[in-house]
């Protein structure tokens, strides 16, 4: 259906869409009408009705594009918010119209059915969170099936991803760093004691909560590593390397036999981001950054600030030691270690860290937006991870995680920086480590060994045989060293293919001078078949004068703020052009109300911006993009 050009043709579509009864519309109506203040034009109508929390910023947006259908899954679920998308589909924020409860939806596209294999991962997905029962994990409350929609019902998290938080608000204070680590430390222990690897731990999969606590999201590469056999891994995985390259683990790059050490190697890299604000390796292309993982050391942490504490410097370097057997053993001796600062007390975080959300929304979590910002400074989070009687810390023998100030504790020795747990004569090891299989994709051919509890790095002796790791090797492979040179055969041969294909790639097409250009308008023009709200720092954008000749396409655009204008909306300007026809962002009426025009002004005057959303040309003045949401803006970081 076409896009409504009058309010009688908005009201047609919201009363067609059973969003609201059609008594309430008229109340509305009557009541603006009555006080001369009912908007005449389709976008400040809308707006209207965003304020009066009677329809979310997505549904608002849907009707206004003519899209009135499927804003019910069934006859279970209400679609209020787009979340986010992912390459395995994406995920909304419902009601549940029954209980009134608010969840996440993720729902596979139609268009993956089409490959067996997406469906079984999502399914795959589906069984791993449905394991998993901790309060630093995303849980999952349903999987179902609507006519042809596949969705996972999962936990609503009302808040951030750490990747997108350092992304708008720059490097985190250590203190807060090593709390949300630690946190993520506890949720992966719980999935490792439960025989699971995650393999994609990453900024963009820890969500942190208005209260300050830490979920893992994206269970979708788990694999189950205590089932005797796992049909998608064997069918699917066996040939792929999967994660994410800029917090992949060495051996993870060369083979799919991996452990729960791949985990702490990539927390070691999420925790490496939030201090300095870049991935260990931000430079050059997936080839390069694996080979970078496995050979180099990232730029020192104190290249970029002075103000993190030595031990939790020689923490990072243990947690993303290139050899396995270096780094911590396991998640949970991760958490001790940071213990020394996560049981300081930090306050929740900011609201300008956290979404914004529409009145309706807000209405409906029932005052979760005050409750973090009315309770002053928070418990320390150290406190509630290793206080006693938290199950979630307990070790094999029942005891608390609890770490006591001297003698037999788990405390870390203040004075040298170094990372060591103190023990009085004859107590047990500082983990106890339950027995924790291996990752593997050949499940009938590779044995699963426990791990073996291990002494801290420092006071580890020196292996001469390469067998003091706590994991047994493959059958296939007897030495160490052989493994290593096996290694660096296949990354030699690998790299060697990559500059062969790229020479040839570059010959084949020198000729045409406009051939980057080209792919990156099309990946562009891919990326918008997955419906998405915002722009990210990673993705291509069109300059203003490209994006002014793009009407009616959902785009990206990045330029710097030269003036900003408008009577009822905001308009940040692009520089004009006596070539081209100009381009703004246009802030509208509805967000405008929720701050400002002198806040927003301040925030974004003379600022690099990304905008993303639809085109729009007039006859006369520049073209626009129309922004309803604030998640639709991105300052770009100087």
């Amino acid at each position: 259906m076409p896009a409504p050009a009058t309010v009688p043709e908005f009201l047609d579509l919201v009363r067609k869409s059973g969003l609201l009864p059609d008594a309430t519309v008229d109340e509305v109506i009557d009541r603006h009408r009555a006080a001369a203040t009912l908007p005449q034009a389709v976008d400040p109508f809308a707006a209207l009705l965003v304020r009066e929390g009677l329809l979310t910023f997505f549904q608002a947006k849907q009707l206004k594009l003519g899209r009135y259908k499927r804003f019910t899954i069934g006859s279970k679920y209400r679609l209020l918010e787009l979340i986010g998308a992912g390459g395995m589909g994406a995920v909304y924020l419902c009601e549940h119209t029954l209980m009134k409860r608010l969840v996440a939806l993720k729902v596979l596209p139609v268009e993956k059915l089409e490959d067996p294999s997406n469906l079984e991962r999502f399914h795959r997905e589906a069984r791993a969170v449905a394991a998993l029962d901790h309060p630093n994990i995303v849980r999952a409350y349903d999987i179902d099936v609507h006519e042809k929609l596949h969705f996972l019902v999962m936990e609503y998290v009302d808040g951030n991803s750490l990747q997108d938080v350092i992304a708008r608000h720059g490097p985190m204070d250590p203190v807060r760093a090593a709390h949300y680590v630690a946190q993520a430390a506890v949720g992966i222990q719980h999935a490792h004691e439960l025989g699971m690897v995650h393999r994609d731990i990453k900024p963009g999969n820890l969500l942190l909560e208005r209260t300050g606590v830490v979920k893992i999201l994206d269970m979708g590469l788990a694999r189950f590593f205590n089932k005797p056999t796992d049909s998608v891994t064997e069918k699917y995985d066996d040939k792929c390397v999967l994660g994410t390259a800029d917090y992949l683990a060495p051996e993870q790059a060369v083979s799919n036999t991996v452990d729960v050490r791949a985990d702490i190697y990539s927390l070691g890299g999420t925790l490496y981001f939030l201090l300095t604000g870049q991935t260990p390796f931000p430079d050059g292309t997936i080839a390069a950054k694996l080979v970078a993982h496995q050979t180099r050391e990232p730029k020192p942490v104190t290249a970029f600030r002075a103000d993190v504490p030595p031990g939790m410097l020689d923490v990072l370097r243990h947690m993303t030691a290139k050899d396995p057997a270096d780094r911590y053993q396991t998640p949970m001796e991760v958490a001790e270690a940071l213990a020394e600062w996560a049981d300081l007390p930090v306050d929740p975080p900011p609201a300008k860290e956290m979404p914004g959300l529409c009145p309706l929304v807000l209405a409906l979590t029932g005052h979760a937006v005050d409750k973090a910002s009315s309770s002053g400074t928070s418990v320390p989070l150290g406190r509630v991870l290793f206080g006693p009687g938290r199950s979630a810390l307990r070790s094999a023998s029942g005891s608390s995680g609890r770490m006591p100030a001297s003698g037999a504790s788990g405390r870390l020795g203040p004075a040298s920086g170094a990372v060591r747990v103190a023990r009085g004569p004859g107590s047990s090891p500082r983990v106890p480590a339950p027995p924790g299989p291996k990752s593997t994709a050949r499940n009938a051919a590779v044995s699963t060994t426990p791990m073996r509890p291990r002494t801290a790095p420092q006071s580890r002796p020196p292996r001469d045989d390469g067998s003091a790791s706590g994991y047994s090797a493959p059958p296939a492979i007897h030495s160490r060293r052989g493994l290593y040179v096996a290694l660096a055969v296949s990354v030699g041969l690998l790299f060697c293919a990559a500059l062969a294909a790229g020479a040839y790639y570059l010959g084949r097409f020198g000729q045409a001078a406009d051939t980057g250009k080209q792919k990156a308008t099309e990946h562009a023009h891919a990326a918008v078949q997955v419906e998405r709200l915002g722009p990210t720092l990673d993705e291509p954008a069109y300059s203003p004068d490209a994006a002014a000749i793009q009407d009616g396409k959902i785009c990206t655009v990045e330029y710097r703020v030269a003036s900003i204008g408008g009577a009822d909306t905001l308009d940040l300007k692009a520089a004009e052009n006596q070539k081209g026809p100009g381009f703004a962002a246009r802030i509208s009426a509805g967000l405008i109300a929720h701050s400002t025009r002198q806040q927003l002004t301040s925030q974004y005057e003379g600022k690099i911006i990304r905008v993303r959303g639809k085109v729009q040309k007039a006859a006369a003045g520049p073209a626009v993009i129309e922004v309803s949401s604030p998640d639709q803006l991105l300052i770009v970081p100087q």
